[in-house]
């Protein structure tokens, strides 16, 4: 690894689904995994391709009973490119000797290449570069070259090109018992004498795909067709020493693709046109040159190249070509099948980084979430509340995707699946309205959909709340924390809990906001708002009575992660930890034993903390001081060592949300768990999910960690609040934001100074606050403040 480059030494079998997916390259409209193109999809090797918002619906038989699920769709795959010699067998690094392989995810350049060596025995050696890319400026198009060089021999080499129409979704081992086939009507044909075609559609979604191909080679390419694919067929001539080269370049349209009638004839079209691979590189480069120029971090050491991976893939993932998209934060990228490809609520881990870097972008995320505002408000109906109740897992049109089931490895068993009832999903999408909103200044969206948005969550909290005579306050019952490994009482008949903490805290928050937020609507607006969706004074006051009185459970001087946690069993974590290697995953390790996780305290990930995560530590008192309670320095700091030591982090988020908490408390452990959330991934910390797709929310998390965590930088009340955390181990870093208008405000961190650039522009100035003074920096000023000590 160097700062610009990810890199692997070797062709090792057993690694190869986590390099496909951290080589995986994508442009926010789709993206294809790091895949060997002479290698088809086996229990090594598994090349998908993923188009964001591509969603197919299908029925299953599981464990007796049927069971829907929608998944990201695997689209027809363009990669397939094999070579031989006339008469052997087909080279693959499974079957033949490699002397050199490696492989370089060009970082900068958005490129990956491959330099393979193949034995060919008697001295004879083929040697095989690859240049691949999925254009960064025109979001359709992706391209391929491959340059063979010939060592020790001269003679022919056969080489076949294809598009395979003949996929499927079995990427993820556990839902390979579910229908996977989720294209139909698959057709090829032939448009010109290089290039050729296939379109098929999806099943139930009835989403039509057109993909084309463009094989040049310098000799005559003959194309076949076979039952749901397209070869182009070409003999090379080699010589020794000498070089031949074959581009490949293919286009991908979809009928969800605006101001096109057919996407087959825009994938010819588009194709046909399309420059050679030289120029398309051109393109690119200079498209990654200004995205990199927006967003880039300035990290010392192996931090940095971490740091700047994880930023390789959010822009990958959700790049500006994802404004013009209605699609949704996918919890593990474009770049494999878990989670089916669904959105959870990640964004709350994302949309902090983008705000201040692709402001467009999540106003387009957030779109995604208010056009589906009916749906969450007819979920509620459905459970007789008002207000909205957002899903937990989304895909296309927004109603609940969250499986009834899931299956435990461990024991091969089908279990219930209770996490649609995490309703706090609700309150990260107000989080991350109200926080896009501070950071953009964009007072058209904050007046309309965010209100919309806000009002009908509000709506939902004070709905759900119901009052107890005895504590004198509002409970919320039935629910789950973000924890996710307790979804009920021990030996109760339904599931949910009562009065989880972070759920309660930040229904308390968003009601405070709302009313916040309407009050400051111009009267017109509020009117309407108000006539549009029956809100009343009546109505308004409730929401401010409960956002005073929801209850907060506290047990040993700590808060309670949920009413009568503090009463479940302490588990032997020691003992666990001799037992098993790793107990990321205690809730599979305890139902293989016949016991339950709902017995004991322990957690998944961070569900109290998360509060830390979310507000600063003088927004949190304020919380809870509204809320009636005192939350000191001293229960802030039990708080967090009772969850300390009891959390396995069994989410990659987990470790992320810890070292943003101890970081901000000045702990000198925080760089552990910082460390942590760098490696989830690029370690597979996880035990082999990384190979299903990559993690976006700790990725995109990291990044904010050193963007908004370490240096204390809020958005409100119209200014920047900087609050920096003197983290030894990350004492000198840089970055610039996007700032209500302000392109490319640079800070800079350098031990006891702080270094802010506001660049020359006709905008206004910025107000800066830090915790012992304020400053207000013109367009075009320079301001180096040294940090109280």
């Amino acid at each position: 690894m160097t700062g610009r480059t990810w890199e692997y030494e070797g062709y090792d079998p057993e690694q190869e689904r986590l390099r496909e997916s951290l080589c995986t390259l994508g442009n926010g409209y789709f993206a294809t995994r790091g895949a060997l193109p002479e290698c088809a999809a086996d229990d090594v090797h598994y090349p998908g391709t993923y188009a964001a918002g591509c969603y197919n619906r299908l029925t299953s038989e599981v464990a007796g009973r049927r069971v829907e699920n929608e998944d990201m769709v695997n689209l027809p795959n363009w990669l397939p490119l094999r070579f031989r010699l006339p008469g052997q067998a087909w080279l693959t690094p499974d079957v033949v000797d490699v002397l050199d392989h490696r492989l370089v995810l060009h970082m900068a350049s958005g490129l990956l290449e491959r330099r393979t060596r193949y034995d060919l025995g008697a001295g004879r050696v083929l040697g095989v570069r690859q240049l691949r890319l999925v254009h960064m400026a025109d979001p359709h198009l992706a391209a391929l070259r491959t340059e063979f060089t010939a060592e020790g021999f001269t003679g022919e080499l056969e080489v076949e090109a294809a598009v395979d129409g003949e996929v499927t979704n079995s990427g993820v081992a556990r839902y390979r018992d579910l229908d996977g086939r989720h294209l139909t009507h698959v057709h090829t044909g032939t448009a010109e004498a290089d290039v050729v075609w296939l379109r098929c559609r999806t099943r139930t979604s009835d989403i039509r795909i057109g993909m084309a191909a463009r094989t040049t080679a310098g000799v005559p390419v003959v194309a076949r067709h076979t039952e749901r694919g397209v070869v182009q067929r070409m003999r090379l001539e080699l010589s020794a020493g000498g070089q031949a080269t074959v581009d490949k370049t293919v286009a991908l349209h979809t009928s969800h693709d605006p101001a096109i009638s057919d996407p087959l004839h825009a994938a010819v079209d588009r194709v046909s046109r399309a420059p050679g691979f030289d120029d398309l590189l051109e393109t690119h480069l200079t498209a990654w040159d200004q995205l990199w120029r927006r967003a880039d971090l300035d990290v010392p050491a192996e931090a940095g190249g971490i740091l700047r991976l994880h930023l390789f893939h959010v822009l990958q993932t959700l790049s500006p070509h994802t404004a013009d998209l209605d699609v949704g934060v996918p919890a593990r990228g474009l770049h494999g099948e878990a989670y089916r490809g669904h959105v959870f609520w990640d964004e709350l881990f994302v949309l902090p980084y983008l705000n201040l870097h692709f402001p467009e972008v999540s106003r387009a995320l957030l779109r995604y979430r208010h056009r589906r505002l009916e749906e969450a408000c007819s979920a509620a109906r459905a459970i007789g509340r008002r207000g909205a109740l957002y899903p937990w897992q989304s895909g296309s049109d927004g109603r609940e995707e969250t499986q009834r089931l899931h299956l435990n490895p461990r024991s091969g068993r089908w279990l219930p699946d209770h996490s649609r009832l995490q309703h706090h999903v609700g309150s990260a999408i107000a989080y991350n309205v109200w926080q896009y909103c501070e950071s953009s200044g964009d007072t058209e969206f904050r007046d309309t959909k965010a209100a919309e948005m806000l009002l009908q969550i509000a709506r939902f909290w004070a709905d759900s709340a119901t009052w107890d005579e005895d504590l004198g306050r509002h409970r919320i019952k039935g629910v789950m924390g973000p924890d996710e490994y307790h979804d009920a009482y021990p030996g109760a008949p339904e599931p949910g809990l009562d009065d989880n903490a972070y759920t309660n805290v930040t229904a308390a928050w968003v009601l405070t906001r709302t009313l916040e937020l309407l009050q400051s609507l111009p009267e017109p607006r509020r009117r309407e708002l108000m006539e549009r969706t029956g809100l009343d004074g009546g109505e308004l006051e409730q929401w401010e009575d409960v956002s005073r009185t929801l209850h907060v459970p506290f047990h040993e001087g700590v808060i309670s992660q949920f009413e009568g946690y503090g009463d479940l069993t302490e588990l032997d974590w020691d003992g666990y930890r001799k037992r098993y290697d790793d107990i990321r995953r205690l809730d599979r390790i305890l139902e293989a034993e016949g016991d339950t996780v709902n017995r004991y305290q322990a957690s998944k990930q961070a569900d109290v903390l998360m509060l830390g995560y979310l507000f600063s530590p003088a927004e949190l008192r304020s919380l809870f001081e509204r809320l009636g309670y005192r939350l000191d320095d001293g229960t802030w700091r039990r708080t967090v060592d009772h969850y300390l030591a009891r959390t396995s982090h069994g989410s990659t988020l987990s470790g992320l949300v810890h070292g943003w908490v101890l970081a901000r408390a000045r702990r000198a452990e925080a760089w552990t768990f910082c460390q942590e959330a760098l490696r989830g991934d690029i370690a597979d910390l996880q035990g082999g999910t990384t190979g299903e797709g990559i993690h976006l929310g700790a990725m995109a998390g990291t990044l904010d960690l050193v963007q908004r965590g370490l240096t204390g930088l809020e958005t409100r009340q119209g200014a920047l609040w900087l609050d920096p955390v003197p983290l030894p181990e990350l004492s000198s870093y840089g970055f610039a934001i996007r700032y209500q208008g302000h392109w490319g405000v640079q800070l800079r961190l350098e031990r006891e100074q702080l270094e802010v650039t506001v660049p020359p522009s006709d905008g206004a100035p910025i107000d800066i606050l830090l915790p012992d003074r304020a400053v207000s920096l013109q367009p075009g000023e320079t301001g180096r403040l040294t940090l109280p000590g």
